[in-house]
């Protein structure tokens, strides 16, 4: 499915805190207007999130995507990349919140840029939704009660 986004993943770091996506402009994501289509953009960085942070935090969290809010800065006339870093004080801070609050939600912004990375020209925003589990599977019983 990731696929049929044009977007590629071409670097992935063993422990997954570092991952980079390539966009190129093809005939296969060029909108009207010869630029590459929003919809590619978003769908090229959209998923990476939520997997990064559900393989990182492992077995005892739940992840979802909350929100999502698209900005265009400038039309895509280029091959575009994208960069997702978590770094283990992002997970160590995630996990402290999570202990305090049980549930939280944050926004990670992404940036799609040229090659030199000195452009943006998309920018996503997603709102993510982390819980302990075990909180998230009593809530959920909770809902289904009432």
């Amino acid at each position: 499915m990731y696929r049929r986004t044009t977007g590629r993943i071409i670097y992935v770091s063993p422990d997954l805190s570092n991952i980079r996506v390539k966009l190129p402009l093809t005939y296969k994501n060029k909108n009207f207007v010869g630029t590459i289509f929003g919809g590619s953009l978003f769908a090229s960085v959209d998923p990476i999130p939520m997997v990064q942070y559900m393989q990182l935090l492992g077995d005892d969290y739940v992840v979802w995507d909350k929100a999502a809010q698209i900005f265009f800065k400038r039309p895509g006339t280029q091959t575009l990349y994208a960069e997702f870093h978590v770094t283990p004080s992002d997970l160590e801070s995630i996990k402290k919140r999570i202990v305090l609050e049980r549930e939280i939600e944050f926004v990670q912004v992404t940036h799609l840029k040229d090659l030199g990375k000195t452009t943006t020209f998309c920018e996503v925003h997603k709102t993510i939704y982390i819980a302990d589990k075990q909180f998230y599977k009593n809530k959920r019983r909770q809902k289904k009660s009432t």
